[in-house]
């Protein structure tokens, strides 16, 4: 196993690259600020097309990370990891375990759990090798899939922003589109047909689409035109960048409100997205329930009202920063990272009185 320290930019703390010719592990973590306490972040596994586009996505979904554990009031900072390789593919139980001992390296400055392409099953393969794993499915402090706390993160902060947007948090008649049905996707369109929303849904995976045609009575629409699609909410579910200027121009929905990191292809997005008159629902902020779940995990905590009261507190502040945004007239991203910020400088001003 190689391991080499490479520079991430001044914004970051660290970034390393690990090979490992053995398992053919080939793997980025990116650890952006441990200001607020040792860096969580899921692992992602992707068949990125070079290095370059694999720690681009690192130090991006890090950066994300600290924001959003921030947002969600946890005492943890912001990492991430990126294995470079096909899940369908060349996933193995020793190739998880050789990422476990590449996290082990970091000594608990960095908690890895599930994220895309990476499941509670690879997660402890992760963990038999090292204790910085978490979203694990047995053990007394065991969070399990955090996918269903995502989901309902996602779930509540729609009903906040719906009622900005149309008076009502009922969801009952509306229309949503949901692009992506993973295992977040999958979980959101569940609760919004359980709530009465009529589903268009859409994903490259064209089996999950007719599961979910049947068992959510959804329409199908195809993934190139599902953001433009003429609905109440779109909820993009996938990977990030989904709200380029050029889909922005397209949509007809009145919120977006999904379960996707890094969403707006960047900051100006946002107020464009205002310029249209559609409310953006910050994402790092309604996607926060699963690393609240596994935030529980790394703190040992053995009460699941602790989890709640944080993901109810979390769709609160989704609508604190909705109401900020339309009396400052500011676009909703700009207004989640001042807040944000404030915390940790307020982090930072406590330490140095402390």
């Amino acid at each position: 196993m190689r391991i080499t320290e490479e520079k991430g930019g001044d914004a970051f703390e660290r970034l390393l690259y690990c090979e490992d010719d053995t398992t053919g592990l080939r793997a980025y973590i990116a650890i952006h600020s441990t200001l607020l306490g040792p860096a969580a972040g899921g692992c992602r596994m992707f068949p990125y097309p070079d290095h370059a586009a694999a720690r681009a996505d690192a130090l991006r979904l890090a950066r994300g990370m600290t924001f959003k554990n921030a947002a969600a009031g946890l005492d943890l900072g912001g990492g991430k990891a990126v294995i470079i390789a096909d899940p369908s593919r060349d996933k193995t139980p020793a190739l998880m375990q050789a990422f476990g001992r590449f996290v082990d390296t970091l000594k608990g400055s960095y908690y890895t759990a599930e994220d895309v392409g990476i499941s509670v099953e690879d997660i402890e393969q992760v963990a038999s090798v090292t204790p910085y794993a978490v979203g694990l499915s047995t053990g007394r402090f065991a969070s399990g899939d955090p996918s269903p706390f995502t989901a309902l993160g996602v779930f509540l902060s729609m009903q906040e922003a719906w009622f900005r947007v149309a008076g009502t948090r009922s969801l009952k008649g509306t229309s949503v589109a949901v692009q992506g049905l993973g295992h977040v996707g999958w979980q959101l369109a569940s609760r919004l047909h359980q709530a009465g929303a009529r589903l268009l849904v859409a994903d490259i995976d064209k089996g999950r689409v007719a599961a979910a045609c049947e068992e959510f009575d959804a329409t199908a629409v195809d993934t190139a035109h599902i953001a433009a699609a003429p609905v109440d909410i779109y909820a993009p579910c996938a990977m990030g960048g989904a709200l380029s200027p050029e889909v922005i121009a397209d949509l007809k929905a009145r919120l977006v409100c999904g379960a996707a990191n890094n969403q707006l292809a960047d900051d100006s997005c946002g107020a464009m997205l205002m310029a249209r008159g559609i409310t953006y629902a910050p994402d790092y902020v309604v996607n926060s329930g699963g690393i609240i779940n596994v935030a529980s995990e790394i703190f040992r905590i053995d009460d699941r009202r602790w989890v709640a009261r944080k993901i109810d507190a979390l769709a609160a502040f989704t609508g604190q920063i909705l109401d900020q945004a339309r009396e400052q007239q500011t676009a909703p991203n700009i207004i989640a990272d001042q807040l944000v910020l404030e915390r940790l400088a307020n982090s930072v001003r406590q330490r140095d009185i402390a």
